[in-house]
């Protein structure tokens, strides 16, 4: 009798597991399903990018604060909306790699021959480009093509792939199509010209702006 109750668990087993799996399973869609309910489209996918970028709504890296403000004051523009910028752009240089499809590059995603200047012969309408090296990072050259690549860093180079140059950069294109003015979302399209993008960027502003933010190290 024992022998033969203990093989009839046994083969229970599978069945209790299964089950188990089935139920998680179950109290999972159902818990996704009720989240979906209470958000809209746009405010579920910053739930869950926000999870993946490894850092909530609320949050900006130690890091880069000191950078957003001191480009913000030079530039005469919120430091919130530097941190936006680059909180949609790359989640925070977190994104790997930082190139677009469409060739944008760095951690504030600049199309090359918006950063060098449009003046270079190789620029077309896309703005990828065909900008060797040592032109696209030549702060003379991109002053004189008419670019925003700024060398903030005092290195010799504007550099993309620089999180000060990049920042600043960011501030210098923002300020220069009226975000020093107040001008804040039409200057957003211009950067980046989609109005989801435009949203997306403000909702993170509003957030930094007046729900408050944590500095997390």
């Amino acid at each position: 009798m024992g022998k033969s109750t203990i093989k009839k668990r046994r083969k229970r087993r599978p069945l209790l597991i299964s089950l188990g799996s089935i139920c998680a399973l179950l109290f999972l869609t159902i818990g996704i399903f009720m989240i979906a309910q209470t958000l809209n489209e746009q405010q579920l996918d910053r739930f869950f990018d926000g999870g993946l970028s490894g850092y909530s709504n609320d949050e900006v890296p130690a890091e880069y604060y000191p950078i957003y403000q001191e480009a913000a004051e030079t530039y005469d523009i919120p430091w919130q909306v530097l941190a936006a910028v680059h909180r949609i752009e790359t989640k925070f240089s977190t994104m790997d790699p930082m190139v677009s499809p469409v060739g944008a590059e760095g951690h504030m995603q600049f199309m090359p021959c918006t950063w060098h200047g449009w003046s270079h012969p190789t620029c077309d309408d896309v703005g990828e480009g065909d900008i060797p090296e040592d032109e696209l990072t030549d702060p003379d050259l991109i002053d004189s093509n008419g670019g925003y690549g700024i060398d903030a860093t005092g290195s010799g180079d504007a550099d993309p792939w620089d999180e000060r140059d990049a920042i600043f950069s960011t501030a210098n294109f923002l300020a220069s199509n009226g975000a020093d003015d107040g001008e804040l979302e039409s200057a957003l399209y211009i950067y980046n010209q989609s109005e989801w993008y435009v949203d997306e960027v403000m909702t993170y502003y509003d957030i930094y702006t007046n729900e408050g933010y944590q500095v997390r190290k």
